[in-house]
């Protein structure tokens, strides 16, 4: 049985990469299954690429193959690589993207994808690598290829890491990492961060337009267009509206800061 491929990219759907991607492994494994993670990645945007996949990778199920072409760098020297990482399977550029998904560079098994019997041509465009070498070699360790077989070992990944807060006892500064479908702002700071130095104080929140008092359990505990601060599902501070737009009615936008107190 031909294992899940989940697609990360930041294609778009307006034009034909995602088919491409997706008739280029079909032709390869015409039994895969197919899912997609997000194709409205922020364009070369790796962080983000990395921040959907913390997100979502963890509730799929062990033997997926997660193909990632979120790739600035594509057609340069960055190397192709596949990962297996527990009995997971990582497909897609090494320029930092699952460093930054697990917090380290090291998998248990890693090669770069130089063995271009598993590519869809042997003269790759510069320009899609998705096609022509990521997304055949995703459909032939779906369909039972094993991982060493389809490139040289390498001992490790190019690292990237994330822009931590800096926090001290008189609260954190962080930013804001991410803004979702809905307008959600999602920042780097966790839940287990400020629970560890508030002590019982309460949070005070500025950033964009606007400040936050304290931090609420669900978006019904303001009134409809009022903004709050929460913990969204995934356990990183939000700023909200409910029922409406954070970003657009306080002006927050990727990377606006946003400054924690803790006050009494």
């Amino acid at each position: 049985m031909s294992r899940i491929i989940t697609l990360t990219t930041d294609f778009g759907t307006r034009d034909a990469y995602v088919a491409a991607m997706k008739g280029t492994m079909l032709a390869i494994n015409p039994n895969a299954r197919m899912v997609d993670i997000s194709h409205e990645i922020q364009q070369g945007d790796v962080m983000e690429a990395a921040l959907i996949l913390r997100r979502s990778v963890p509730y799929f199920p062990p033997e997926t193959v997660h193909l990632v072409v979120v790739d600035p760098g594509v057609g340069t020297g960055r190397r192709p690589v596949c990962m297996q990482r527990g009995r997971s399977v990582f497909v897609g550029p090494d320029n930092g993207v699952f460093p930054l998904l697990f917090g380290d560079a090291s998998g248990d098994v890693i090669v770069e994808l130089d063995r271009s019997e598993y590519w869809r041509t042997d003269r790759p465009s510069n320009t899609f690598h998705g096609r022509d070498i990521f997304a055949p070699v995703a459909a032939h360790v779906a369909s039972g290829v094993d991982v060493s077989k389809v490139g040289s070992p390498i001992t490790g990944l190019t690292p990237l890491h994330w822009a931590l807060p800096i926090a001290d006892d008189e609260g954190i500064r962080g930013l804001v990492l991410h803004v979702d479908h809905f307008g959600n702002c999602i920042t780097n700071v966790t839940a287990e961060q400020v629970e560890a130095r508030r002590r019982g104080r309460r949070v005070r929140c500025y950033t964009g337009s606007t400040i936050l008092e304290d931090l609420r359990s669900n978006y019904a505990m303001v009134a409809p267009g009022e903004p709050l601060l929460l913990y969204d599902s995934s356990g990183y501070l939000e700023i909200a509206v409910n029922g409406g737009n954070a970003s657009d009615l306080l002006g927050i936008r990727k990377g606006a800061p946003v400054n924690l107190l803790f006050v009494t």
